[in-house]
């Protein structure tokens, strides 16, 4: 064992020892304030992956919980294996530490009624713990809660190959969520089985995959704008946050979205961005200048993104994705989000360009 990586048992124990949720928030909010201490003065990417590793942690306890929990009122123990996957950021591994919940589960066996029954009951319970130890819920309903986000290989394939066969931008919306899936905890081999499950679906026939890579790319082109004609950076024009920057859907979300895309045009299965960056350039698939761009714009939006100033509720910190105002005066930051961004308008051009032709070429 290196000794990175006892450090990262011993600081965690407290997380994986939680015998209840009130016990696993405690911990949460103790680690989760000595990572906050330590963002500036630590390489963006070797602070994400300890937020990350946090996430995962406490996640998992979470799960044990749940079943702590299901078998104390009567429900008794899981009745199939299951797996535990994260979308979002937590999916690509990039979390903020206030990210809220993207996650689903995969479970084995058939749509018996009493596995049905019973991981509807666990997700609703595990989704509230989950809440309860510093997960809000997600906007979008993407939760193990919802019955659109649970269920055994069959149930997931059909999902998926209705999905692809609509392509409306909503299934195309879930689709790229599912490809950013990442197993968490419970049986690695269900989440293998349903990766190479989406891989298959979405490379199945020729026709429909062109279809559907001109789908992904009509999605994918579409984004805040961020810069004016003049280069400088636009800001929230009215509300809460006027005059702030929105750092996540202003610059984080479009690297993201374009880097996936890319990725699946070049097979790549990962669903971490630094690491689809990481495989695009070993195969070349876009210019290494354009791509070494693109690396330092998504490091700097990870890192301003988990600079947003925090609040506490109940000792947890919390955040928004707004830079304010205050933080976009000063000359580094402003320099950084400039040259960041002119990278995300350089990518989106491309790939609008890219769009006009293939919608040309549709016609």
């Amino acid at each position: 064992m290196s000794h990175d990586t006892a450090m990262n048992n011993e600081r965690l124990s407290a997380v994986r020892l939680a015998s209840s949720p009130a016990l696993l928030r405690t911990a949460r909010i103790d680690e989760q304030n000595r990572l906050y201490a330590k963002l500036t003065s630590t390489p963006i990417r070797a602070w994400n992956m300890e937020a990350s590793e946090l996430h995962d942690a406490v996640m998992t306890q979470a799960c044990q919980l749940g079943e702590d929990a299901m078998i104390q009122e009567g429900l008794g123990p899981p009745p199939s294996y299951y797996a535990f996957i994260a979308f979002g950021s937590a999916g690509r591994a990039e979390p903020t530490l206030w990210s809220d919940q993207d996650n689903g589960l995969i479970y084995g066996g058939d749509n018996t009624e009493q596995i049905t029954s019973y991981f509807e009951q666990f997700g609703i319970k595990l989704s509230a713990i989950l809440e309860h130890v510093g997960y809000p819920l997600c906007s979008g309903n993407v939760m193990v809660s919802n019955p659109l986000w649970r269920g055994n290989l069959q149930t997931w394939a059909r999902r998926f190959m209705g999905w692809r066969d609509i392509l409306a931008w909503e299934q195309v919306r879930y689709l790229m969520i599912a490809s950013d899936m990442r197993h968490i905890c419970g049986d690695v081999s269900l989440y293998s089985s349903l990766r190479r499950t989406l891989k298959e679906i979405m490379e199945l026939d020729q026709g429909i995959q062109q279809d559907m890579n001109a789908a992904i790319l009509r999605n994918t082109v579409r984004h805040k704008a961020a810069l004016n004609i003049l280069g400088q950076v636009i800001t929230e024009p009215t509300g809460e946050h006027a005059g702030d920057f929105d750092v996540k859907y202003g610059m984080y979300i479009p690297i993201v979205n374009a880097v996936r895309y890319l990725a699946l045009q070049y097979g790549i299965e990962s669903s971490s961005t630094w690491e689809r960056i990481s495989q695009l350039y070993q195969l070349e698939a876009v210019p290494p200048r354009w791509m070494e761009s693109c690396r330092r714009a998504f490091d700097t939006a990870v890192k301003l993104r988990s600079m947003v100033p925090p609040t506490l509720e109940d000792g947890m910190l919390t955040g928004t994705h707004y830079l304010p105002q205050e933080m976009l005066k000063q000359k580094e930051i402003r320099r950084e989000l400039r040259e960041s961004l002119s990278t995300v308008r350089l990518m989106y051009r491309t790939l609008q360009r890219q769009h006009r032709y293939a919608e040309r070429k549709g016609l």
